[in-house]
């Protein structure tokens, strides 16, 4: 009796097994792992890392350093017209001028010609210009028709006396092809090459014409001289001659 009640009180239920309810999901296959993938991925991030701590250390080495503006010639010294700061890397290989101490380098004369838009160091200036053995620098203040038009630095020129006639009202008509100042024959020529160690570069529409151009020449010492009190007078004239 007991059998035939079991079977009974199943025979309502279906035979076919119970599918998965609806919350159930079905099972994934394993994910494939890369290892170099993962490997590159912290590479990179390390690198990044890296380069960002590089450029924060960079800025914080960096200094304020004096720069040339404007060309200097040899003897003269900076100015704050001629100079201003700029951020560099600091290197100890390097003699920078920091801008800190521009008041101390005002006191100092650059020892050649230090040209505009160059960094400032210190070995670029002393006590007294570095002029040659037997050598001397010559400053001439030139009027437009004393010089040739696009005169540079490093250009090879004559020197002639000009505008010295007023030697011959002297009454010695004998003096007036002499080597005192005469305009006439070879001695017009007061130095016959010298080299143009600074001049004051124009740009555009400058007006030479209405100021004197500022030149220094480099030239022998026995012709210093008389290079000297003719450029006193107005009376030298310079002209490009062959060696530029």
């Amino acid at each position: 009796m007991k059998i035939q009640e079991r079977t009974g009180a199943g025979a309502g239920r279906s035979a076919v097994p119970a599918g998965p309810s609806v919350g159930d999901r079905l099972p994934t296959p394993p994910r494939e792992r890369k290892p170099a993938l993962a490997a590159l991925a912290v590479l990179l991030i390390l690198v990044g890392a890296l380069g960002a701590t590089m450029l924060v250390l960079q800025a914080g080495d960096r200094i304020e350093v004096v720069k040339i503006t404007q060309e200097i010639p040899a003897g003269q010294g900076v100015t704050d017209s001629n100079t201003t700061s700029v951020m560099v890397a600091e290197d100890p290989g390097i003699n920078y001028v920091k801008w800190s101490q521009l008041d101390a380098l005002k006191k100092l004369k650059a020892v050649t010609t230090i040209p505009g838009g160059v960094v400032a160091v210190g070995e670029m200036f002393g006590e007294e210009a570095n002029v040659p053995e037997g050598k001397s620098l010559v400053g001439l203040s030139l009027k437009e028709g004393q010089y040739p038009a696009g005169l540079k630095s490093g250009a090879t020129v004559a020197a002639y006396r000009v505008g010295g006639t007023a030697r011959s009202d002297s009454g010695d008509g004998g003096e007036t092809g002499g080597s005192g100042g005469s305009t006439g024959g070879g001695d017009a020529v007061i130095v016959e090459k010298a080299v143009v160690d600074y001049v004051k570069e124009t740009k555009g529409d400058d007006l030479v014409s209405s100021t004197n151009l500022p030149v220094t020449l480099l030239v022998d010492d026995a012709q210093a001289a008389a290079l000297t009190q003719a450029a006193s007078n107005g009376e030298v004239a310079l002209v490009l001659v062959t060696g530029n």
